[in-house]
């Protein structure tokens, strides 16, 4: 089998930074709530592993800076300083995420990626609502973010279980995210981009729409898709699959495939209700679509090597 995970050198070589999926190693980006605790440790991890960061906004903290990175009252403040502002990250807690969100849409940023969990999903609704009003990408809210191995990095996600390839990874969940990168790693395999959707009933960008960013990306052969019980978000997206006459191989795997009947798990998103969302019915809507369904995380890289055929 012939490896599908790059050293970054080749890498780097081989891929032009301009072609990726939402970000690039050149995309500007402003970290909203960089003060906080997880706002300023994040930053720092993002920055050393090469995210160009140019701004950060706390409220009443203007003037300061943190790892190196100016501190702006506002994010039409920053954009006054720095210019452009490609994508923002929200690390704002909950009861004020909405009023950050709604302030980086006002201002053109065109990339929200909405780290904060809780947020109450009529104003989830309303953001996101007004987000595609406005033709902006929202990433979550409840995610943990994005990252394109060897690039850039706007997430929480620990970047040394990923590295680059041309497997394209797009998640409801945080943790087998970085279980199921592990495991295709170790095969040889590795990631052109991935993306944590969140783990929320309602979210931005959704699994079809990730889907057909990778559809049109010259560096990505294959997608994994993971998702877990409740809501249709899988089902919906097994009907869209089946619609199209030319597409890229996806592979599935399911959470939750041992939750107790009529049990609550996990995510605010992991809600099944009146016969819908549950493993029963994804796997069989995958399946019926021509989707392989791994049955374990380790099961991934074999599925993979049987749909690329290396």
């Amino acid at each position: 089998m012939r490896s599908m995970m790059l050293s970054l050198k080749q890498w780097n070589s081989q891929r032009c930074s301009l072609v990726a999926i939402l970000v690039n190693k050149n995309t500007r980006v402003l970290v909203q709530g960089i003060t906080g605790r997880e706002g300023s440790f994040h930053t720092k991890l993002m920055l050393e592993y090469g995210t160009k960061i140019v701004a950060g906004v706390t409220p009443g903290k203007g003037g300061l800076d943190v790892h190196g990175v100016p501190v702006y009252d506002s994010v039409l403040e920053a954009l006054d300083e720095q210019g452009s502002i490609d994508a923002s990250i929200v690390f704002v807690p909950a009861r004020f995420a909405s009023e950050a969100v709604y302030e980086a849409l006002e201002n053109g940023i065109k990339l929200v990626v909405v780290i904060t969990e809780g947020i109450p999903l009529y104003d989830e609704l309303l953001l996101i609502r007004y987000a595609k009003s406005l033709d902006v990408r929202i990433i979550g809210p409840n995610t943990p973010g994005i990252i394109v191995p060897g690039e850039a990095k706007i997430g929480i996600m620990p970047a040394h279980v990923f590295k680059p390839g041309r497997v394209g990874i797009v998640s409801r969940s945080g943790t087998l995210t970085y279980e199921i990168s592990r495991e295709i790693s170790k095969k040889g395999y590795g990631a052109s981009t991935v993306v944590g959707i969140g783990g929320d009933p309602i979210v931005g960008l959704d699994f079809i729409e990730i889907y057909q960013l990778f559809s049109t990306d010259p560096y990505t052969d294959a997608v994994v898709l993971i998702g877990e019980i409740g809501g249709d978000m899988e089902e919906r997206f097994a009907k869209y699959y089946v619609s199209l006459n030319r597409k890229k191989p996806v592979i599935a795997y399911i959470a939750g495939k041992t939750a107790p009947p009529g049990k609550r798990m996990g995510h605010a998103g992991a809600i099944i209700s009146m016969g819908i969302g549950d493993y029963a019915s994804k796997k069989k809507a995958l399946e019926d679509a021509g989707i392989p369904v791994a049955d374990k995380p380790s099961e991934i890289p074999l599925l993979l090597s049987k749909i690329l055929k290396r």
